[in-house]
């Protein structure tokens, strides 16, 4: 009897070693179906003149949206919207015509602004036309109310029917002190996204944003370049929640005004960089108009699924915006902006990793989707959507992975984490990381707020433990200082602009083909094993995520 024991106990162990090779086997076959060839496929065709840098609401969008639709179909990918590829994303485009110049009459003589040069104006409000009529200018510092940091820039002062002016990004930026807010990294404190919301939370009739080009992160003409026209999501209320007005001045604009209302710039902004910081009026009045052209259409997020098996009911997203600026402001000879790393090469590495799952030969546990959304550049208006109306409940939502912002300069040593210690998601990176003999680090410039501005935020703020990774600092070959040169060399000749194309003969495509590969090892334990990854206990996401399993 006990030879028969030790004799079945040997074949059960036999049988699940057999088992764990055969598992592992699978998962590497279809890891090795991501290759170069195809990737080059999908960018050339994303990126090119043909795809007219790919705008929603235009014909570049349904060019692409049809395009990925496609490549998920030869995959053998079901659409996620039950069956669907695509879900409609209602929105409002606004087309703004300004005042053209701002006058205005300080204590200390008349100040004026000229758009473009010196300032930008949008709205979100849904309307034909909005104006502003002596609306009292107020310099509000950061514009932050953050209880956590015992700051309060609005305390004590009422804006209701007044325009702020408050500075970009957050005081620990400013005085690089880490015991500041978050130091050189900035928080959402810190985006102009929060500074919009927070004015609109005080009442303010509009807000004003100083930016420099430091604390913002780009240049000005990143702003300029697309100030045309936004998308907004469709709203009850036509967005008459936010400010009537949004907008962005120069630091040379603002140091004017402030002269003629008697204050030093400088001094200002050192004032502001306490928390007993007190809100100082201008004694100027704003007025001007903004004519605008409303269009009312829906864009599309385009979403495969891989269905899961005992725990089909969960899932893990992969996403990636698929849109970029359209046709916009000719520079150098050229109009369209095209967007190849920006987000061309990273969509196209999602195609690929989609690719490693559709050839798994043993589907994984959890659901996997894919999920190309829309509007990132005006707002991250399709993940928001998404995230707003998910096709599975946040709380079955495991994890999002985000492809974002890759450059084709070739391997890369290391694995660069935006979102760094934000949750045990880490841990995932890091163990595939290794497997491709590289290592884990965070965002290096986080003072640029990089978590804050891609679509990954989306789920964060729901909750759900979001992520983007990259090779980007370490190159193998070449250095650190090679990979460093190379990505200044973008954020000034190429982010938001048309030269953001790409060349086959010079791009260099193994690193991108690496990151799919990560992507891939990272998703496929997130779908096999039954644990859930978790926020960090310093996440200001974690009470979020607590909440929702309430």
């Amino acid at each position: 009897m006990k030879k028969c024991i030790k004799l079945f106990t040997i074949i059960l162990l036999f049988a699940s070693v057999s088992s764990c090779n055969s598992q592992t086997s699978n998962i590497q076959e279809a890891e090795n179906v991501i290759n170069d060839k195809n990737l080059e496929k999908h960018i050339v065709a994303l990126s090119s003149d043909e795809f007219l840098g790919r705008q929603p609401f235009t014909e570049g969008e349904v060019k692409t949206t049809e395009y990925l639709k496609s490549e998920f179909e030869k995959m053998g990918l079901k659409g996620a919207n039950n069956g669907s590829f695509f879900q409609e994303v209602p929105m409002v485009e606004i087309t703004f015509n300004p005042t053209k110049k701002l006058k205005l009459n300080a204590p200390l003589g008349v100040v004026e602004f000229n758009l473009i040069e010196d300032f930008i104006l949008s709205t979100s409000h849904v309307k034909e036309e909005i104006v502003i009529e002596n609306s009292e200018m107020v310099f509000a510092g950061y514009g932050i109310v953050a209880p956590e940091f015992n700051w309060n820039d609005y305390a004590g002062l009422d804006v209701k029917g007044k325009t702020v002016l408050v500075l970009v990004n957050d005081p620990g930026f400013e005085t690089q002190d880490a015991e500041l807010f978050n130091g050189n990294a900035m928080t959402y404190y810190g985006r102009w996204t929060y500074k919009f919301e927070e004015a609109a939370r005080q009442g303010a009739a509009g807000v004003l944003v100083i930016h420099n080009t430091a604390g913002a992160g780009y240049p000005w003409e990143v702003l300029t370049n697309t100030a045309d026209n936004k998308l907004f999501i469709q709203s009850e209320d036509g967005n008459a929640s936010n400010c009537e007005i949004n907008g962005w001045v120069t630091d040379k604009a603002a140091k004017r005004l402030f002269k003629k209302c008697g204050l030093d710039f400088k001094q200002m902004k050192e004032e502001a960089l306490s928390g007993e910081f007190k809100a100082i009026p201008l004694k100027t009045d704003l007025n001007l108009r903004i004519d605008n052209q409303l269009r009312f259409a829906s864009s599309k997020n385009v979403m495969a699924i891989i269905e899961g098996t005992d725990l089909e009911d969960e899932c893990i997203i992969y996403s990636a915006h698929w849109d970029h600026f359209g046709i916009g402001p000719v520079i150098n000879g050229d109009s369209i902006y095209n967007g190849a790393a920006d987000n061309g090469i990273p969509i196209a590495c999602m195609l690929e990793t989609a690719n490693a799952f559709a050839a798994l030969k043993e589907a994984p546990r959890r659901s996997v989707i894919f999920l190309a959304v829309t509007a990132e550049e005006t707002g991250l208006l399709g993940s928001q959507y998404y995230a707003e109306n998910p096709i599975f409940p946040i709380q079955k939502t495991i994890a999002n992975l985000n492809f974002e912002l890759f450059l084709p300069i070739g391997r890369m040593k290391d694995v660069t984490i935006t979102g760094y210690g934000q949750s045990d998601l880490d841990k995932y990176v890091a163990e595939a990381a290794a497997e491709q003999d590289r290592y884990t680090m965070p965002e290096p410039f986080p003072e640029n707020g990089m978590y804050y501005r891609s679509d990954h935020f989306s789920f964060a703020r729901k909750g759900v433990p979001s992520l983007f990774v990259k090779g980007w600092s370490d190159h193998r070959e070449k250095g650190k200082d090679f990979a460093a040169q190379k990505i200044n060399e973008y954020w000034k000749t190429t982010y938001h602009k048309p030269s953001d194309e790409f060349d086959p003969q010079t791009a260099d495509l193994s690193g991108n083909i690496e990151d799919a590969k990560l992507f891939f090892k990272i998703g496929i334990k997130l779908a096999m094993v039954n644990s859930f990854p978790q926020w960090a206990k310093t996440s200001e996401f974690r009470a979020i995520r607590e909440k929702s399993f309430r």
